[in-house]
Formats: C-alpha cells, sequence, structure tokens
C-alpha cells in the first residue's frame, strides 16, 4: 500500500496535563540496514500488528510530503528481519487534538528517555500551510533529520543532547509511570 502522508513534527515544550488519560499505544520501531546513517526501511511492531515501512520524500529533501510504502508481515517474518539490526527505539505514542488538529504525542523510552515529538498530519497542502502550532509545540523539526527515525534509531538521549538544545529543548517524559 503506498499513502501520501503530510505531516508537521514539532519538538515538545511540555507535556499535555492530561497525558495519562490519552489513548497510547507502545511502539517500537527497528531500522534497517543497521550500517546506514539514516536507515530507510523501518520495522514496526504494535500491539499484534507487525509491518515493514519506507517513506520517500515527494520531492528533494521536503520531509513533510511523503510517499509510504507499507507491507504487513507476520511475526515469524519481522523477527526475522528485526534481528539484522541494532538501529531501534520504543516510544509510546499518546492520541490527542489541540485547537481542533488530530496530534500524536510521542514519548521515548529506553536510550531516548526525555525525548517527546509531536506530529500533526494534513490532509491537504493548504491545510498543512494553513497550521499554526500551538504553545505545545517548542520548535518545528520537521526537516531536522536528527528527528527522522532512521536517523535517531540506536542513540541515546545523550547522543542527541546538544542538538536538542541548540533549540532550547529541555528533557521532558522521563517522570512518565505507565
Amino acid at each position: 500500500m503506498v499513502e501520501l502522508e503530510l505531516e508537521k513534527t514539532y519538538l515538545a515544550k511540555y507535556l499535555p496535563h492530561n497525558l495519562l488519560t490519552l489513548r497510547s499505544e507502545v511502539i517500537s520501531d527497528v531500522y534497517i540496514p543497521a550500517t546506514a546513517e539514516h536507515a530507510m526501511l523501518r520495522l514496526r511492531h504494535k500491539g499484534d500488528t507487525y509491518c515493514i515501512t519506507k517513506k520517500v520524500p515527494v520531492s528533494g529533501t521536503d520531509s513533510s510530503r511523503q510517499h509510504e510504502h507499507t507491507i504487513d508481515l507476520s511475526v515469524q517474518e519481522y523477527e526475522a528481519l528485526a534481528s539484522c539490526s541494532a538501529k531501534k527505539f520504543v516510544k509510546r505514542r499518546y492520541f490527542t487534538e489541540f485547537n481542533g488538529h488530530s496530534a500524536e504525542v510521542d514519548v521515548y523510552q529506553e536510550d531516548l528517555a526525555g525525548l517527546v515529538v509531536i506530529d500533526f498530519e494534513f490532509p491537504s497542502d493548504e491545510a498543512m500551510q494553513q497550521f499554526s502550532p500551538p504553545d505545545i509545540c517548542l520548535a518545528d523539526v520537521t526537516q531536522d533529520a536528527l528527528i527522522a527515525g532512521g536517523k535517531l534509531a540506536g542513540k541515546t538521549y545523550e547522543d542527541i543532547r546538544q542538538e536538542l538544545e541548540a533549540y532550547k529543548y529541555q528533557p521532558l517524559g522521563q517522570a512518565v509511570k505507565e
């Protein structure tokens, strides 16, 4: 299946006050090949769903407009492919709304604990262009490869701390108790 994804990504300034009441799911991502600086193939496990996805910018390096190719996998296929790479991370995704816009708040866990990003998806280019981020958004990092999953996978918060501090980002979410 191929979809057009229109999305903006922001570093969170603070956590939503109602975070623990929101619907959420744990997502485990593994990126392959492990040797790539910016791996483009993502294996994803969430709940009882397993898939492989490749995101490709529609034009140039614009990360806000990507073709997303996804194939469902069996657990055996997922495990065989996942064993090929240590480029991975785990996050808990919370589903919410800000100013009438659906949002996904990703609270990274384990080695990336402290990182929280918010994604907004849009039905059209016009809707994306007209979007005004809510106060919870610290900085637009849509075009920053640092936050791209294939670059982030396999890193620790300490590995990216300096780049995040350039945005005046303060670590969040470490105290979130599930």
